[in-house]
């Protein structure tokens, strides 16, 4: 039977209980064990697919199509552990589930209530699926106090009597202030928060201490004494380098062995050797490049997290530090001398997805600049749309466009209604639902023999993961190809173009698919390490 690790956040938002939740993952799983993360938030949203990146980040996207939250992949960063619908739920699901019950009849009759409908619920999604896992761990969105988390909390409550202490632990992520005008740390906001936590009945076994500074043995005890907790529970987490030191941080500081302590579990030291390599080659790089994303979403890191860590891993697997420049695609409309400007510095181009029509005249020209000055330029779902336009228009097809901005005498990007997936034929009106209804999750595709695609892959089958709603219209192939740009990539049935690139130029490759979600600092993407070495050799001819 698999043990649960349940994990909230205290005082604030944005604390990194999905980062904390990854670490302590990879430590368990570096100890041999077995672990699966699961998600749950409490926005009513079904999924957080139609919100704009500025409110919640990226949607990370898993190979069976579920549209999730950006911590899902930092779960399969940190585990290697590919995440699936059932990993991720939302209080919009939930509901949405029981109300439809509710309206068959499901319920005979019976008043349908929060407890114990919606709290059932929410504990079935947790224990779905765990008998071959030894560990399961689940992220509770938001911060204790938040109303639309109680039923969570409750329903966690509910599962900790349950299971018995002996196959749950508590781990609460709390913030431990710098007063700088006291000179002090201080700890009243974290005993508030357990407080909190303990009024709705859940009293925690661990506690993860962010702080800006050093944590005294004397806060350490303090804490460890108003809150409940063993001293050696209280574990401090500093702020560290980067996002790949902090497994090796947290061990250091003893959380695995805290949590495996609670559940009376001897185990060896965990082999971070994995662990150890990342961090050197984060540490120590042998060289650098420069990267410009041009964007629309730039105002916000989070918007293109997997992106972001992908770069670094390209980046780790050439043994080089990625400079990431994230440029506004507008700026480019305003004329030549901005592009210039902008992308002149830069050792690679990447244009990434996105959707309506904002900024796309300046990612075309983004693209036209790298075709043009042998830049290497990597496009990613919109940005290999806009490099197939570009492409259009540098053959003389002046009106080329995509449908997705409007009407257009010359489609060379089209919206899609039909498609084949594993599960048959896929259908979708035109003026349907925005929510879950792209070309979602893994798709396999062929590549073209001898393609430069082909050589990085190393392989002629490959599989990755899609969120689109519109594509390269193949009708354009080979007038596409006549200028250069070769379609080296297309689903199995050969209609739907999946890759693009142009052979002659040192790196000019587009994709419609999104293989920075499949990245990992131990297993870099082959198409992001391609591009930083790319990247790197044009660094060494400037």
């Amino acid at each position: 039977m698999a043990r649960h690790i349940f994990i909230t956040g205290g005082v604030v938002s944005s604390l990194g209980k999905g980062l904390m939740a990854a670490s302590l993952a990879a430590l368990l799983q570096a100890r041999g064990f077995k672990v699966r993360i699961r998600k749950f938030d409490p926005y009513l949203n079904v999924d957080p697919g139609t919100m704009s990146p500025y409110q919640h980040g990226e949607v990370y996207v898993t190979d069976d199509g579920a549209e999730t939250d950006l911590d899902l992949g930092h779960y399969e960063r940190f585990t290697g552990v590919s995440a699936h619908q059932g990993d991720n739920i939302t209080s919009g699901r939930i509901y949405r589930d029981i109300i439809a019950k509710e309206r068959r009849g499901d319920y005979l009759g019976a008043t349908v209530q929060v407890i114990p409908h919606v709290t059932d619920a929410i504990k079935d999604f947790a224990q779905a699926d765990t008998d071959d896992l030894d560990f399961v761990l689940c992220e509770i969105g938001g911060t204790v106090g938040d109303i639309e988390g109680l039923p969570f909390v409750e329903a966690m409550r509910q599962l900790r009597n349950e299971l018995g202490r002996e196959q749950s632990c508590f781990v609460h992520v709390t913030l431990v202030p710098y007063i700088a005008a006291a000179g002090e740390l201080k700890t009243k906001p974290t005993q508030h928060s357990v407080r909190e936590l303990t009024g709705l009945g859940i009293q925690p076994d661990v506690l993860l201490c962010r702080c800006e500074r050093p944590l005294p043995d004397s806060e350490r005890a303090k804490i460890a004494l108003f809150c409940n907790v063993r001293r050696e529970a209280v574990i401090p987490a500093l702020d560290a380098p980067n996002i790949y030191h902090v497994p090796l941080q947290y061990h250091g500081e003893g959380l695995d062995a805290a949590v495996l302590h609670h559940f009376g579990i001897e185990s060896a030291d965990p082999d971070l050797t994995r662990w150890q390599d990342i961090a050197d080659r984060y540490d120590h790089p042998e060289g650098e490049v420069t990267i410009g994303v041009v964007g629309k979403y730039v105002g916000l890191p989070d918007a293109y997290k997997s992106l972001n860590e992908a770069l670094v891993h390209g980046g780790m697997a050439n043994r080089v530090k990625v400079n990431i420049r994230w440029i506004d695609a507008e700026i480019f409309e305003q004329g030549d001398s901005e592009i210039a400007a902008a992308l002149e510095p830069m050792h690679g181009i990447l244009v990434p997805g996105g959707f309506g029509e904002r900024g796309t005249e300046g990612k075309i020209a983004a693209v036209r600049f790298a075709r043009e000055r042998g830049v290497p330029f990597f496009g990613i779902c919109l940005g290999m749309q806009m490099a197939c336009v570009e492409g259009a228009r540098s053959v003389g097809i002046a009106k080329a466009g995509s449908t997705e901005f409007g009407q257009t005498e010359e489609p060379v990007v089209g919206i899609i209604t039909e498609w084949m997936s594993k599960d048959g034929l896929q259908k979708r009106a035109k003026g349907g639902d925005l929510g879950g209804t792209m070309r979602l999750g893994a798709y396999p595709a062929s590549l073209s023999p001898n393609s430069h695609v082909a050589a990085i892959y190393g392989t002629e089958q490959i599989s990755e993961r899609h969120r689109h709603r519109y594509e390269v219209n193949v009708a354009y192939r080979d007038a596409l190809e006549e200028g250069g740009l070769i379609f080296s990539g297309m689903s199995p049935d050969g209609l739907l173009p999946e890759i693009v690139e142009r052979p002659e130029h040192p790196f000019f490759v587009g994709v419609q698919f999104h293989p920075e979600l499949k990245s990992k600092p131990f297993d870099p993407h082959p198409l992001f390490s391609g591009f930083i070495g790319a990247a790197l050799q044009q660094a060494r001819l400037v």
